[in-house]
């Protein structure tokens, strides 16, 4: 029973991120005003993690387009699916 709550409470951090993230890619499109709260909310919670991820991206990759918000996504689903696969195999 703990394990499900675990899991889902796990689940709905990382659909949280994967929001935060898709609205970070909407302002870009959008330019909505940076100094509202919830704008710099955005920013200041997507901003360490994709400005790690365009640290790690190849120089070839630099281009106009921003790929950190992709690579992020996928990265960040490898890491929801191996903290629930090792959550399950040392708890269930």
């Amino acid at each position: 029973m703990l394990l499900v709550y675990l899991v889902k409470l796990i689940t709905a951090a990382f659909w949280f991120f994967y929001i935060f993230i898709l609205a970070r890619v909407l302002f870009s499109w959008v330019n909505p005003n940076p100094y509202a709260k919830w704008v710099r909310f955005v920013y200041d919670v997507t901003e360490p993690f994709l400005s790690f991820i365009r640290q790690i991206l190849p120089s070839a990759l630099t281009s106009p387009l921003d790929w950190s918000p992709l690579a992020a996504m996928f990265l960040l689903g490898f890491i929801e699916r191996f903290i629930i696969r090792s959550l399950v195999f040392l708890i269930g």
